[in-house]
């Protein structure tokens, strides 16, 4: 009968994981380094989570997360370009991958993220296609939670593929979402 998990030694090895974050970046992250800043051994950490993507999934999900910064302005152009924007540091594209990972092999864990992590661009699209009726740039038949989703996919793609969008095609979505909404 294996060992109950110490919740001391879990919350040690989620902690690092955050603190290793925000120091060095995912990609540097490794489960030796885990192991040794949580006080804990390699074995413990295997015992318990399958790949450091489980781990930051985890992570992610009983932590607090980073602010995004999503752009809210008259601008409807602007702010999508932004949004892609946002999205497009090496740093994003990384944690996101490792984020596709774990939905991939659990898909209760990968849920549970997605409510969580795609919720500010979920209310923040809402919010912006609101301003975008009211203003007459977008069709008032325009469902923001199909904008919102397609948005989430755009950002998903690039990261699957390990390469952050740029600029330019980052205007060019851009313009692809306008087309596709305006009035």
């Amino acid at each position: 009968m294996p060992r109950p998990r110490s919740e001391s030694a879990r919350q040690a090895v989620l902690e690092a994981m955050r603190a290793a974050l925000s120091s060095s970046g995912y990609e540097a992250v490794t489960i030796e380094g885990l192991a040794e800043a949580a006080g804990v051994s390699k074995q413990t950490i295997y015992r318990w989570w399958p790949s450091k993507a489980a781990i930051l999934g985890e992570a992610l999900l009983e932590g607090s997360l980073p602010a995004i910064d999503l752009p809210m302005t008259d601008d409807l152009a602007a702010d999508l370009r932004a949004l892609f924007t946002v999205q497009d540091d090496g740093e994003t594209v990384a944690l996101a991958r490792a984020l596709i990972a774990v939905t991939a092999t659990d898909p209760e864990l990968g849920v549970r993220l997605n409510e969580r992590l795609a919720a500010p661009i979920r209310e923040w699209t809402t919010e912006r296609m609101a301003r975008g009726v009211a203003s007459g740039e977008v069709r008032a038949d325009v469902e923001a939670s199909v904008v919102a989703d397609q948005l989430i996919a755009l950002g998903s793609y690039g990261a699957l593929l390990g390469v952050p969008l740029g600029q330019e095609r980052a205007d060019a979505l851009s313009d692809l979402v306008l087309r596709g909404i305006s009035r």
